[in-house]
């Protein structure tokens, strides 16, 4: 079984692969939502959470309040670095756990990692390759715009925090083009599917 890690900024298209390396039997994990689940209330990350930004990072419902934790740490650099410091070892593990359990049940060839933040985070030695989307700066704003009603300077101020596409793609085993057609894509997964994992 190959662990791949799926990596690519904001908008290059890293759900959409995921979803498509599924569909040609692949065990996919979305590190993003074991994010959300690292500081749920009754765990370790929530009560660090708490204890390094305040109780009023805390919604009326008992859970962290994304957008206020988010609006506080995406001003400030050394916030999100605590922040970072807090939740990417608990993601890793968790990621690692659920490899693990996939191995063992011993039925798919490849376990796919889509994490934005792999490469920031250091969790390239969890994985048998890093698989980097690269799509043009042009291509994403439309993407984000259309389906996250974002304009084009919210999605280069998100994209200017995050690794470089050059940098990202240094990184890589392998870098996806996403400069076409959903179509386009979806012939290039396959092709990689079978030149990498089904052969």
């Amino acid at each position: 079984m190959r662990v791949i890690g799926l990596a690519g900024g904001i908008g290059s298209g890293k759900s959409a692969v995921s979803a498509m390396l599924a569909r040609l039997g692949a065990e996919v994990i979305d590190a993003d939502k074991l994010g959300h689940a690292a500081y749920l209330p009754g765990t370790a990350g929530f009560d660090a959470v708490v204890a390094e930004f305040g109780r009023e990072v805390v919604a009326a419902d008992g859970t962290i309040d994304r957008k206020k934790l988010g609006a506080r740490v995406f001003s400030d650099p050394a916030a999100l670095a605590r922040l970072n410091q807090i939740v990417h070892p608990l993601i890793r593990t968790a990621i690692e756990e659920r490899i693990e359990a996939v191995r063992r049940r011993g039925d798919v060839p490849a376990v796919i990692v889509e994490a934005a933040i792999m490469l920031e985070a250091g969790w390239r030695g969890s994985m048998d390759e890093i698989w980097v989307l690269s799509a043009p700066a042009g291509r994403i704003r439309e993407r984000l715009a259309a389906q996250r009603g974002l304009d084009a300077s919210e999605v280069d101020a998100r994209a200017a925090r995050q690794m470089s596409d050059e940098e990202r793609r240094a990184k890589a085993d392998l870098v996806i083009e996403n400069d076409g057609s959903l179509a386009d894509l979806e012939a290039r997964i396959g092709e990689v599917w079978r030149a990498r994992i089904a052969r």
